[in-house]
């Protein structure tokens, strides 16, 4: 008992000042925890591979560690499916997400400006630009003056009065394009309303392509804050409060550790083949290599790098906006060219499988996005290609093939020889300035004409021609 009175006491001795020290240390843990910030960057035009690596580095973000996420962003747009996505996550993410544009020369453009308004927070930098969010399939010259989208223009009514224009332009009472802007209209206003944003200028924004810069944006409240560089924008993050599903949450940015996560493999090779140029060609090669290995069963090569080629396509299509039409518009052009090379028309199926695939090429990515369409080049280039291939190319094997036989074992049968010597069963005989044993059921004469009847090894049977003839 006594030892075990003065293990007690030198214990509770020890043991004291920490315990009356634990409860500070372990509000300071719970209120400035050891967080981090996840680093991410669209670059370029926003497509699926944007869309997927965004979306899988936010699934990766631990709200227990994680105090945001930081998106560098300089786009000049993408496409629409893509860009809902990663709202989608943005909105749906448990950990503030902060998008930057940046550095200096930036911009946030069409599908950028969706995102930035998505975002909790909402930063530039100097000398970058937001805006031209209109839909790609409008044209931004049909959606200013005179568009009944938008506020009508007033005209002098030539006593100093004002009256209301009644002229519009045809092409604005399209419904789609109506339908279109409608839509944007009412998805970037909701998200304006969400982050309490400017919402009238982000209409504007849709409906007349509008534009601002860094300076501009501030002032009329479309984004939070304007930062020089990282290290300002943490500055400015500290201590601020955003609303987090429903909740509100203080940012703690001082001392922020930063961990950058980088597209992994399958981000790039999505990005790879979901250019519309690449998924384009592999679609082709595919094609290809499956047409030649049924033609020459056995080849292996042709159908095993087309089944590969064609499969990679097919995925890529998976995910970017296809025409069909323009799919099946290729499929019969080849098979048309096809056709051309069995059935010579005097080039009418020829043009037209040519005239078919060129169509069907054009309209394959139903995207109006700048640089996500298939080049112009690229179509022309392989239309003579094809054309060359499926016209030219096969003709000429399948006419080959109804050609006499020229060499080989088949070429030998009703060949004629001539007998080197006398014999009544076997013998040598000359034939294509070869010397042969042959082998005849009647008796020969040196010098006379036989005709070969059949090969036997090394051994050729043959008949007088003479003989031949009377049978």
């Amino acid at each position: 008992m006594r030892i075990f009175s003065v293990l007690l006491t030198m214990y509770l001795t020890l043991a004291m000042p920490a315990l009356a020290k634990d409860p500070v240390q372990q509000d300071n843990i719970t209120s400035h925890p050891p967080h981090m910030a996840l680093m991410l960057q669209i670059e370029g035009i926003i497509g699926p591979a944007t869309a997927d690596y965004i979306t899988r580095s936010l699934k990766k973000a631990d709200p227990a560690t994680t105090e945001l996420i930081l998106i560098r962003m300089d786009t000049p747009g993408g496409l629409d499916l893509s860009m809902r996505e990663i709202i989608k996550k943005i909105i749906a993410s448990p950990v503030p997400v902060i998008t930057y544009v940046a550095p200096g020369g930036s911009r946030a453009a069409s599908a950028g400006t969706y995102i930035l308004y998505a975002s909790h927070i909402a930063a530039m930098a100097p000398a970058t630009n937001l805006g031209a969010a209109t839909p790609i399939q409008m044209s931004p010259g049909r959606l200013g003056k005179d568009n009944p989208l938008t506020d009508k223009p007033d005209v002098d009514d030539g006593s100093g009065g004002k009256v209301e224009k009644k002229t519009q332009h045809p092409q604005i009472e399209d419904p789609m394009n109506r339908k279109m802007i409608n839509d944007a209209v009412a998805y970037i206003r909701g998200l304006a309303e969400m982050r309490g944003r400017n919402a009238d200028w982000a209409e504007q924004a849709v409906r007349s392509a509008a534009s601002l810069s860094a300076e501009e944006a501030l002032k009329k409240g479309v984004i939070d804050i304007i930062a020089r560089d990282e290290a300002d924008l943490f500055q400015q993050l500290d201590g601020r409060r955003v609303d987090i599903l429903g909740m509100q949450k203080t940012l703690h940015t001082s001392g922020l550790l930063t961990q950058e996560i980088e597209p992994d493999w399958r981000n790039r090779l999505l990005e790879v083949i979901t250019n519309p140029n690449i998924a384009y060609i592999l679609m082709l090669i595919g094609i290809y290599g499956l047409i030649f290995e049924f033609s020459n069963p056995g080849a292996v090569l042709p159908g095993t790098v087309g089944a590969i080629c064609l499969l990679l396509a097919l995925f890529a299509f998976q995910v970017l906006p296809i025409n069909y039409a323009g799919f099946a518009l290729i499929i019969f052009g080849i098979a048309l060219m096809t056709a051309e090379a069995f059935a010579p028309s005097f080039g009418v199926l020829g043009l037209g499988g040519v005239a078919s695939f060129v169509i069907g090429s054009v309209i394959l990515i139903d995207t109006g996005v700048p640089g996500y369409g298939i080049d112009m080049g690229l179509i022309a280039g392989f239309t003579v290609i094809t054309a060359l291939l499926f016209i030219l190319t096969l003709g000429l094997v399948f006419k080959a093939r109804k050609n006499p036989v020229v060499a080989g074992k088949e070429e030998m049968l009703g060949a004629m020889a001539t007998a080197l010597e006398d014999f009544e069963r076997e013998g040598r005989v000359r034939i294509h300035s070869e010397i042969w044993n042959a082998r005849s059921d009647r008796p020969v004469q040196q010098g006379e004409r036989l005709k070969v009847q059949a090969i036997d090894g090394l051994t050729l049977i043959v008949h007088p021609e003479e003989s031949e003839v009377q049978t």
